[in-house]
């Protein structure tokens, strides 16, 4: 029997465990998808104790990994995400943890102990007080930054709202203390939702930041073009779309322009009109990106806010959503076709919460490859729900059987959690074990395994460097 998750946990074979040791171990993270604040950053937010870094600060704001396990073992909501006690809510939260079994929330909480307080005991009732003790005495010095000063994390990327003034990434370009690059991520989706409710307010919200009328959809696209030109001003090379369902069809802008203003009439949007309104603005910015040498991200297949009576009574964002199964693929390759058909295509990265699309979706990218591009268009790591060993090894295989693993960009957190930075090296495990168990089956000769170290730093680092621009 192998021992609780020692240091060659997930790694199989001796070549596994020299590619992880020798070359993924020692590899910095770029974090280029996340969802931390900015503020907490700058601010340097030192934590009062363990809940609230490890399960949220009780303002609805956390891990929803963390939060929908504890809800399926039958938790009051305010024990859970709500302002409940701290120890109340840690104490639930270790007792659940043998019931975890299998779930990646189980090695992600150990990893976490271990990687950042140093703690090794199994987490259960039995050491609950004794973990609490040792990682809050840790938190007296442990902070935001230096939480990813530990990790080596070099770039992070947060998201962003176009009608974010930024203030706290200003503030952070002029700060010669902070040793990491915090980059704004542009994330234009609401733009985009002509057909819900809160789309005129939002655009009335956006005229105001640049001090123009918007009237018309012209005036909308002006106004994304000045916000973009600032972002980029601010350190973005990237933006990010919560493509839920892709929605594409020619249209002229007459056309566009008339559905814009039945969304600002708050008329219904029929899915026809959809298809050609987000079209034209997705097209609008993807020609925006390449003017700027960015790179788009286009995340596909939520189902979001299922429960209707979550959603009144703490809004969205808080663990509701799943895994939607749209057929997009005619959709999408039309809309990345006419992209490239104009020379307009920028850096993509398409990531798929079905797994059922990861086949689909690294073969269209690899239509759109480009002469001096390593990987222009590309499928990103297992996201969300597929965030876990079943779900990375199905995305690393498919991107060996159809696509090139050497060029991808790796992992990203996507997370709202400082304790997220061991999921990197969840990733890079499996990586290194997958890649492993091919030199130890014949399948690619240990003479090369100079070259497939090479190639596990730069999945680790260096592609995600010079991809990016950083």
């Amino acid at each position: 029997m192998k021992k609780f998750m020692d240091k060659d946990f997930l790694l199989e074979t001796d070549t596994a465990k020299k590619l992880y040791h020798d070359h993924a171990e020692k590899m910095p993270i770029i974090d280029y998808h996340c969802h931390l604040q900015p503020k907490e950053i700058y601010e340097d937010k030192k934590f009062r104790n363990l809940a609230e870094v490890w399960l949220g600060a009780g303002d609805r704001y956390g891990d929803h990994y963390k939060w929908r396990a504890l809800r399926a073992r039958g938790y009051e909501e305010d024990s859970i995400s709500g302002p409940d006690d701290d120890y109340k809510k840690y104490l639930q939260f270790v007792e659940s943890m043998p019931y975890f079994v299998g779930n990646p929330l189980y090695h992600w909480s150990h990893l976490e102990m271990q990687r950042y307080f140093g703690i090794n005991d199994i987490i259960n009732t039995k050491n609950a007080k004794k973990i609490w003790d040792e990682a809050n005495k840790v938190l007296e010095k442990l902070t935001a930054r230096e939480m990813m000063y530990k990790f080596n994390v070099k770039t992070v990327c947060t998201t962003d709202d176009p009608v974010d003034s930024l203030e706290w990434h200003k503030k952070m370009n002029e700060d010669k203390t902070l040793k990491v690059t915090v980059r704004p991520a542009f994330r234009p989706d609401k733009a985009i939702n002509v057909e819900l409710s809160w789309f005129a307010s939002w655009v009335k919200q956006l005229a105001g930041v640049v001090g123009k009328d918007i009237k018309t959809l012209e005036d909308l696209c002006n106004a994304l073009a000045d916000r973009i030109a600032y972002f980029d001003s601010m350190g973005s090379r990237l933006s990010d779309h919560a493509l839920d369902v892709v929605c594409y069809a020619p249209a002229t802008y007459e056309e566009a322009n008339a559905i814009f203003l039945k969304g600002m009439k708050g008329q219904h949007i029929t899915v026809e009109e959809q298809d050609k309104y987000k079209g034209y603005v997705l097209l609008f910015l993807g020609k925006q990106y390449k003017k700027y040498g960015w790179v788009q991200q286009y995340h596909i297949g939520a189902l979001r806010n299922n429960s209707k009576s979550m959603l009144a009574k703490i809004g969205p964002d808080t663990g509701f959503d799943a895994i939607e199964d749209a057929v997009y693929m005619e959709k999408l390759s039309a809309l990345l076709g006419e992209l490239d058909g104009q020379d307009a295509l920028p850096k993509t990265i398409l990531y798929c919460l079905n797994p059922r699309d990861n086949y689909a979706l690294t073969v269209l990218a690899g239509c759109f490859q480009k002469e001096g591009v390593k990987g222009r268009v590309q499928v990103g790591t297992a996201w969300w729900f597929l965030d876990q060993q079943d779900g990375m090894k199905t995305n690393l295989e498919t991107l060996m059987q159809v696509g090139l693993v050497a060029q991808s960009v790796g992992m990203l957190t996507d997370s709202r959690s400082f304790l997220a930075y061991p999921r990197h090296e969840y990733y890079r495990r499996i990586l290194c074990n997958m890649l492993g168990n091919l030199v130890e089956s014949g399948q690619y000769p240990a003479s090369e395994l100079d070259t497939l170290g090479k190639i596990v730093e730069d999945v680790c680092y260096n592609n995600a460097k010079e991809y990016f621009g950083f």
